[in-house]
């Protein structure tokens, strides 16, 4: 009997605990629930919920003429919800009831595998409950247009799970035309031209979503949570297309056939500082040229174009003209002062006039007359180059602009050596774009604009801010002087070291070559001196010379030991093909201009395939051809002595047929017709086919053509 109390105590004590325990805990749920329950409610939503940024549309960047020049592109990337509720219904019924028809549209449209791969990974996404398949990335709007009609997907996300996540991705319309000024916007670097300057303008204000945690770290956005960004505004740009096309062009030709290390071409609208094309090409490992790098806003050694500066500051002292003669000597080199000076090319005699020493690039000539001017306070030559504004940057819209470097003058030998070297281009280095300024003032009769690129901003098509031509300095110089420094840059086209290029032109320009020896550290950090061989080649001046309506400068920095180096050589016909055929299209719209004789464009093409297609759109773009086609199926575009000639081409199907020139398409259909297996790789016209036209065609022969 006392066992059995003693076990019955136990019991009812044991029963005890558990209500107390029972009662404990449900207090404890009802506390969680009734009082914590907002707290642990955020902080579940905390683990599966979080906010995004959503970013805004980034403006567009238009030239002056209304062409995007840089924009961004929709692309989407699609993912698919497994694990939707629509998708899943009736043991997924409608998933397996689309899922052949829909791999096969898929096939078809991305042609990246076959449908029954297609099949295989979706089906495997839906047996794993993936909630966040990735199906493609970056897929155009063309193709994703496409997408949305495709079985299961036209159902709409909550049927088919289809979950679409927009990226928008910046282009440059123009490819490589003033590719380096209007810039890049990149995500994990650091934008750089126009697109960095003009960065806060441009990216507007990002707005913000909630998505919601998913298996594999995924999220999913949560619809009507959004906030919607603000919209960056455009920028409307100084830049004419077809001005950057005619100086880019002539830039690439010039480097080419110089097999020139790097350069650059700036065009400046002469009344108003704007400008209208900027080029800056560097040579690439490959061979190829492209826009790596913003030569216009890199200091230099100017060479000879500094003499225009040394000019004006001797004419602006009033103690010379440009009759007096200077002793240059015949042996092409003489002491000037504290130094020994060297010409590039000896004088043509041992007198010359100050206007001859110009003309000529006379290094003694003009250092002689720096000399006699400054001798006694050579300082005073570094206050003309700051009323220049050659001692600072020009402030242009555009970050990364060089600094002026100039060494410090005092009143004794070793500043006299420095004001010496100064007056014919070294111990100085100034930006393209310094010099440009400068004789963009002498051609606007004294009146230095500040270059600028950016007409205005504007929202939505309404001007935000409006930017106006700035006057940087009223008068670089007297009336006279501007007017002798005139004449002598004319000279230098008519009678000096430019005569040669410019010679047998309807206009007259006016302009400055420059040659400098290079030294410092080249574009891969070696360190090079003036004996390595490298030479800076200038040319810089403005046109037509009696009503000046553009400026411009061409920089280019020749390979080592080059077989031409000299700016009258190598730069100033760079300057002649843009003045020439800017000055066409002005006379084009002036009857009041001589009709110009421009030599027509050598650039080679050559085009190929069906004679008819090549007709049509000649025939649409009312260019005229000499027809040598027979009525054949098949021709050839090309140039011949500056005719455009459209030839037969005639294909046996014995053998190997010559398809360059022609498209992807049309050549797969000559070839593949043919019973001959085609590898392609690239997109454009055929550059190359591994087997040789003519060549006898053999059974089940594979011939690889490369596209450019």
């Amino acid at each position: 009997m006392e066992v059995k109390r003693d076990i019955l105590w136990r019991v009812y004590l044991c029963f005890l605990g558990i209500v107390l325990i029972c009662l404990i805990v449900l207090g404890k749920a009802v506390y969680i629930q009734r009082v914590q329950g907002s707290y642990w409610k955020n902080l579940s939503d905390s683990l599966h919920l979080k906010q995004t940024q959503m970013e805004a549309d980034r403006g567009t960047i238009y030239s002056e003429n209304g062409d995007m020049l840089s924009t961004s592109i929709p692309f989407f990337n699609i993912y698919i919800d497994f694990g939707a509720d629509g998708l899943r219904q009736k043991n997924g019924k409608r998933f397996k009831e689309n899922l052949d028809s829909l791999s096969i549209c898929l096939a078809n449209l991305f042609k990246d595998q076959k449908a029954v791969a297609y099949k295989r990974d979706l089906q495997k996404g839906y047996n794993d409950n993936d909630r966040y398949y990735l199906l493609q990335q970056n897929i155009p709007f063309g193709q994703y247009k496409e997408l949305r009609k495709f079985p299961l997907v036209r159902l709409g996300r909550n049927k088919s799970g289809f979950i679409t996540e927009v990226v928008d991705k910046r282009l440059n319309s123009f490819g490589l035309l003033a590719n380096r000024t209007i810039g890049l916007a990149r995500a994990n670097a650091q934008n750089v031209g126009l697109e960095r300057t003009y960065d806060t303008a441009l990216k507007g204000e990002n707005g913000s979503r909630i998505v919601r945690y998913m298996a594999a770290g995924a999220y999913v956005p949560v619809e009507g949570s959004e906030i919607d960004p603000e919209n960056g505004k455009d920028i409307v740009t100084t830049l004419d297309v077809n001005m950057q096309d005619i100086s880019e062009n002539a830039l690439l030709k010039a480097m080419i056939e110089n097999e020139a290390d790097h350069g650059t071409c700036i065009l400046m609208e002469v009344a108003t500082g704007k400008i209208k094309a900027i080029a800056n090409l560097g040579r690439q490992h490959d061979g190829f040229y492209w826009e790596d790098y913003n030569y216009a806003l890199n200091a230099t050694e100017p060479g000879s174009t500094i003499k225009l500066a040394t000019l004006l500051s001797v004419l602006s002292e009033g103690k010379t003209t440009l009759n007096d003669m200077v002793d240059v000597g015949s042996a092409g080199r003489d002491w000037v002062g504290v130094r020994m000076v060297t010409d590039a090319e000896r004088a043509p005699k041992p007198m010359l006039s100050v206007k001859e020493c110009f003309e000529h690039s006379s290094n003694v000539g003009m250092s002689k007359l720096a000399y006699k001017t400054f001798a006694t306070q050579p300082d005073k030559y570094l206050s003309y180059l700051h009323k220049y504004h050659l001692d600072a940057r020009t402030g242009i819209d555009l970050m990364g602009e060089g600094r002026p470097i100039l060494p410090k003058i005092k009143r004794n030998n070793e500043g006299l050596h420095a004001m010496v070297t100064m007056s014919f281009g070294y111990a100085i280095q100034v930006t393209p774009l310094q010099t440009l300024t400068l004789y963009n003032a002498v051609a606007n009769n004294g009146k230095m604009m500040r270059p600028y690129l950016v007409n205005r901003i504007q929202n939505f098509g309404q001007t935000v801010k409006e930017m106006s031509p700035q006057v940087m300095e009223e008068k670089i110089a007297d009336d006279n002087v501007i007017k002798a420094a005139q004449e002598c840059m004319l000279a230098v086209t008519t009678d000096g070291t430019g005569k040669k290029v410019f010679k047998g032109a309807l206009y007259k320009a006016a302009g400055k070559t420059g040659t400098a020896h290079v030294a410092g550290r080249d574009d891969n950090g070696n360190k090079i001196g003036y004996d390595a061989g490298i030479y800076q080649a200038s040319f810089v001046g403005y046109f037509p010379y009696d009503k000046p309506q553009y400026s411009c400068i061409v920089v280019i920095r020749t390979k080592a030991h080059p077989r031409f180096h000299m700016g009258g050589e190598v730069s100033a016909p760079v300057f002649r093909e843009i003045s020439d055929k800017l000055y066409a299209l002005n006379a084009a719209n002036n009857t009041t201009l001589p009709e110009a004789n421009i030599k027509k464009d050598s650039s080679n093409f050559y085009y190929a395939g069906r004679a008819k297609d090549i007709k049509k759109i000649m025939q649409t773009l009312d260019v005229g051809y000499a027809d040598s086609s027979s009525n054949n199926d098949w021709g050839r575009l090309y140039a011949s002595n500056y005719q455009t000639v459209l030839n037969k081409e005639t294909i046996n199907k014995q053998l190997m047929p010559d398809v360059k020139g022609m498209g992807l398409k049309d050549a797969l259909y000559v070839l593949e017709k043919m019973n001959v297996k085609v590898a392609a790789n690239g997109k454009g016209k055929v550059k190359t086919q591994s087997i040789q036209a003519g060549s006898a065609i053999t059974k089940n022969q594979t011939v690889k053509i490369e596209l450019n």
